[in-house]
């Protein structure tokens, strides 16, 4: 290890300053704040050592916007939360005082200390860890974000609601959009629907007010019967290759011979399928899309039972809940009793739940391996909104509602559950380990089923109901894009869903710079919140477009070509196809291969760092000396301790 003083005389002339925060008590009910502060402005360099409530507030940021505008500091140091959630906001401060934004560095004493260690130790480790950054400030360069001119073009992979609203919501702000749909319809599964609750609107009306905006906008172009099958490039510079194929699945077939030829039904809606914008291609062809930023906006589906599942599949008198919107939405006059397939219907029953909010150990996993865990949230809402369509339109059928939990939870939906209370909805609520069990009906009896549940509403009686119908309330599952997360290099959630950065800070982004998530493909959403994302999705693309170019963080791969042989074992780690190659260069007069590096793709992994022999790559802002730096002065902090 190097002599600390060796160390602080090679950085002279640097004064870094120091920066805690007490985070509301999240990091000062366990970590002796002030002592931290009293020992680190000890340390050779630190020209000053501050505490604040909340560094993150604007006192916070005023603190070291002060410092650095009338020179006390040129390095600073944040110890507070993870950087993850608040090195933007002290970057962006640090810039507003007229400083290089990367002369800063973040210590973690929230999750990794105050969250995990309590006492003394909590305050030792806190001390070793901010004089670490410390040592690294010393050592930190002004470096320049790197520049990547954009092509100023979107494209959108999905063309449900989602994927609808993004396309018209870029194209209005003047960006060319490349809308790729895989299925020959437009509308995605809200097509699917008869009436929208808590509105009652009809589906197919919103369809056509969205779609009809895509189709009619000059800046936009949908390629329906499409999907992506090649993906490269990098934020601002995306290159796609679009396969359009005629459709060959049984179910679109099926939609498309609703059409008396197909083209009669050219941007026509069909009930259930979605808006036919065009004829589906005769024969495949490949397009090539440059584009700026990718939306992907690839919805979801709805879950599919077991065979076997309540009944599901064994009898024709078990349907799920987008079956029996279908079925109504058939002309069906007012009277007495709901029809079904000629049937009448003297008593449904309605079961919440299924293929959500499912328990390991207790449901079954799918053929994956997977059960899902979460709340899908719309399916509560959707079937009491079916449940009061029965009741005011069919009197005579009785309506029984059998849940875990109601979730009426978005503006207008409580109102739903009220009504069904009033119209007469007869509720029970069973618990998960003892759900409802689907049987033949009794003997002697002529409705064909009876469902048994342990009601936790009448203090665990076990009832039993006679049902003409039983109607399971399925939840939601993302669509299958492993195809695209594959390509794209997307995560995954537990869930299945794409997962988003930060829920919070970031709730549309991708860690891939330039793919942005909009819609269902990230969560079980309602329309509502669906195009609230897209409109969210399309404000961050068209934020990254404006300005013809996008800046990314500089904390990339840099070779020394004086020290680089060649060897291409940097080559062979690297994450990321094409963030490092092997050049051609002269040296010398020699044409020799040397490692190139390309900014715009390097991960900033340090992969190659690792593999090096000649030391001849090092992370800028996160270099070996300065690594070298930081474990100096952690022994150093720890043989004084």
């Amino acid at each position: 290890m190097k002599d600390e003083k060796q160390t602080s005389t090679a950085n002279a002339g640097k004064k870094v300053g120091i920066y805690l925060c007490y985070c509301g008590g999240n990091i000062s009910d366990h970590v002796d704040v002030e002592t931290v502060r009293d020992r680190v402005e000890q340390i050779p360099g630190v020209t000053v050592a501050r505490t604040n409530m909340f560094m993150c507030s604007d006192p916070g940021q005023e603190l070291i916007m002060e410092d650095l505008k009338n020179g006390t500091v040129d390095r600073v140091v944040v110890a507070s939360c993870a950087p993850s959630l608040h090195e933007a906001t002290f970057r962006s401060a640090i810039e507003r005082a007229g400083a290089n934004p990367f002369i800063y560095e973040h210590a973690n004493i929230r999750e990794q200390v105050s969250w995990v260690h309590h006492g003394d130790r909590a305050t030792e480790k806190a001390t070793r860890l901010v004089a670490a950054a410390a040592a690294k400030a010393e050592q930190l360069q002004p470096l320049e974000p790197i520049r990547v001119d954009a092509t100023q073009h979107a494209t959108v992979v999905g063309g449900g609601v989602a994927g609808l609203r993004a396309a018209i919501d870029l194209a209005k702000r003047g960006f060319p959009v490349c809308l790729v749909e895989r299925s020959p319809f437009l509308g995605g599964q809200v097509s699917r629907l008869h009436r929208i609750a808590p509105t009652n609107e009809k589906a197919l009306d919103l369809i056509n007010a969205l779609a009809g905006q895509v189709i009619a906008h000059p800046a936009i172009t949908v390629l329906t019967c499409a999907q992506v099958t090649t993906f490269g490039g990098f934020i601002g510079n995306f290159t796609l290759t679009v396969e359009q194929a005629p459709p060959k699945d049984a179910e679109t077939l099926d939609q498309l011979s609703r059409i008396n030829g197909q083209e009669a039904g050219t941007g026509q809606s069909i009930p259930f399928a979605g808006m036919l914008p065009f004829p589906p291609p005769a024969e495949p062809s490949m397009k090539t899309v440059a584009t700026g930023v990718v939306v992907l906006a690839t919805g979801f589906k709805s879950y599919a039972p077991r065979q076997g599942e309540y009944g599901y599949g064994e009898t024709a008198h078990v349907v799920t809940l987008p079956q029996l919107i279908e079925k109504m939405a058939a002309p069906q006059k007012r009277g007495r009793r709901l029809k079904i397939d000629g049937r009448d219907i003297r008593s449904v029953v309605m079961i919440h739940c299924v293929g959500s909010r499912q328990i390991p150990g207790i449901h079954p996993e799918d053929e994956s391996g997977h059960v899902n865990e979460y709340c899908s949230r719309t399916c509560c809402t959707a079937t009491l909104a079916a449940a009061n369509r029965i009741r005011e339109s069919f009197p005579g059928t009785h309506v029984y509602d059998m849940y875990r939990d109601i979730r009426t939870y978005g503006r207008g939906q409580e109102e739903v559950y009220e009504a069904a209370s009033r119209n007469g909805v007869v509720f029970s609520r069973f618990e998960a380990e003892d759900a409802p069990q689907v049987l033949p009906g009794e003997s002697g009896s002529d409705y064909p089923l009876k469902v048994t549940v342990t009601d936790g509403l009448t203090f665990d009686e076990t009832i039993a109901v006679p049902a003409d119908l039983v109607v399971l309330a399925t939840g939601m599952e993302p669509n299958n894009v492993s195809d695209l997360v594959e390509m794209m290099k997307l995560p995954v959630g537990a869930d299945r869903f794409l997962l988003e950065v930060h829920p919070k800070l970031r709730p549309v982004e991708l860690p891939v710079g330039g793919i942005l998530l909009a819609g269902t493909c990230q969560a079980p959403f309602d329309i509502g919140e669906t195009t609230s994302a897209a409109g969210a999705a399309a404000a961050k693309a068209a934020a990254l477009l404006a300005r013809g170019h996008v800046e990314l963080d500089p904390f990339v791969a840099e070779v020394d070509l004086a020290r680089c042989n060649g060897t291409g074992a940097c080559v062979d780690a690297c994450l990321n196809d094409g963030a490092l190659t092997l050049a051609d260069v002269e040296v010398d007069g020699k044409t020799v291969r040397r490692a190139q590096a390309t900014p715009a793709l390097c991960l900033g992994c340090g992969a190659c760092v690792a593999v090096c022999p000649q030391n001849a790559i090092n992370i800028n802002g996160m270099t070996l000396k300065q690594y070298e730096a930081m474990v100096d002065r952690i022994v150093s902090e720890t043989e004084a301790a």
